[in-house]
């Protein structure tokens, strides 16, 4: 088993972090969790290396943090790190920053948080928080002993990410979305790179995009079984991460205990430098793959961008081939609703099309986008 130097700081991590935010329920309701179960997912992972427990405040209509408390009791505290995130866009003056962390150190029932994140940030939501002096905030509580290091998880372009990092010199911590897909979505690889330079530890989420990589179309899953036939699909995406010097820690949010003893052993076989060329060229033929078998012909060059009234018209297409290609519209649906500017704001101009090297009817792709976004239609 490889632990992992996290950072600039002392601290020495198992690869995979179990994250609390799709934990067994009953009932199909998100917000009712199979406490026993999930007790039991949480202390088997942490009794067999991993040291790590992620959360946050909204998970599962709240209730996650509850039960990494009660997981933690008879001892599991002292045998790993609890990671939490302030709830950033709740936050609407300085007095709710105490407000939330101490809500949250009770329904952990811990004294101090491990590693502490601001979570989600995009622009809007870093503005908040400099304007409350969040992070001169978290350094106090990191000299009252209530918070052991800072950090943030991050959903928003690269030049914004950039910004954040050389914001504050002393950051311990970056979590971005990556995986061998998403390579130049928000932070992607490229921010990957620079967090690391700038000597903070990277934890990376939705290494599976919320499993969708752990069911690829037969097409694409043959690319690696035709290189490694008996590497599971779901390793060989955590694999294209944990072969990277850069990323510190994997996260995984686990619903069964088949889950977590699976990923547990892909993860103690992991080690940096692990891939063979030809393994790293299979990656980039899946996504290849991927993009070819996609229902929009939209390569993602970016010629119609900047839309005359802000959309991302790359990204909204992108979201909808992805959708439709994993056969998971509702996640797709779910990504199309954070975006700022809907295809309905499209005042029919005509930039874009005039731009497209794919001779995309990109007015009419909008509307059919949108339609299916929100009627099913």
């Amino acid at each position: 088993m490889s632990l992992r130097k996290f950072g600039k700081t002392e601290e020495y991590l198992f690869p995979l972090g179990f994250g609390t935010m799709r934990l067994p329920t009953i009932g199909g309701d998100n917000s009712k969790i199979n406490t026993d179960e999930a007790i039991k997912m949480i202390r088997f992972a942490i009794d067999n290396g991993l040291n790590y427990v992620d959360t946050a405040y909204p998970y599962h209509g709240g209730n996650s943090e509850i039960v990494v408390g009660l997981a933690l009791k008879d001892g599991y505290r002292k045998k790993t790190n609890i990671a939490t995130k302030l709830p950033t866009w709740l936050i609407n003056e300085k007095s709710d920053l105490d407000k939330y962390l101490f809500e949250q150190l009770k329904k952990l029932q811990t004294d101090y948080i491990d590693f502490y994140l601001l979570h989600t940030l995009d622009k809007g939501l870093f503005q908040k928080m400099v304007e409350v002096e969040a992070v001169s905030w978290a350094e106090k509580k990191i000299k009252e002993g209530y918070i052991k290091y800072l950090g943030f998880s991050f959903h928003d372009e690269f030049p914004v990410f950039k910004s954040i990092v050389d914001y504050y010199p002393n950051w311990t911590f970056a979590q971005i979305q990556l995986n061998y897909l998403d390579t130049e979505y928000q932070a992607g690889l490229k921010g990957l790179k620079y967090a690391h330079e700038k000597g903070l530890a990277v934890i990376i989420m939705e290494p599976l995009r919320g499993g969708e990589l752990a069911n690829l179309p037969p097409r694409v899953e043959e690319v690696f079984k035709s290189v490694n036939p008996n590497r599971p699909i779901v390793e060989w995406g955590f694999d294209f991460l944990w072969n990277m010097q850069e990323v510190s820690l994997v996260l995984s949010g686990m619903s069964t205990m088949e889950q977590v003893k699976e990923n547990i052993e892909y993860a103690k076989r992991a080690y940096i430098g692990m891939l063979t060329d030809s393994e790293l060229e299979a990656y980039k033929k899946a996504a290849n793959l991927i993009s070819e078998l996609r229902p929009i012909g939209c390569t993602g060059c970016g010629y119609c961008q900047p839309c005359t009234v802000g959309i991302n018209i790359p990204g909204i297409f992108d979201i909808y081939n992805k959708g439709y290609l994993f056969q998971n519209m509702e996640r797709a649906k779910k990504r199309y609703s954070f975006e700022k500017v809907k295809a309905t704001e499209c005042i029919e101009c005509g930039n874009c099309e005039a731009q497209c090297p794919q001779g995309l009817p990109i007015i009419q792709l909008l509307k059919k986008v949108h339609r299916e976004f929100t009627t099913g239609a």
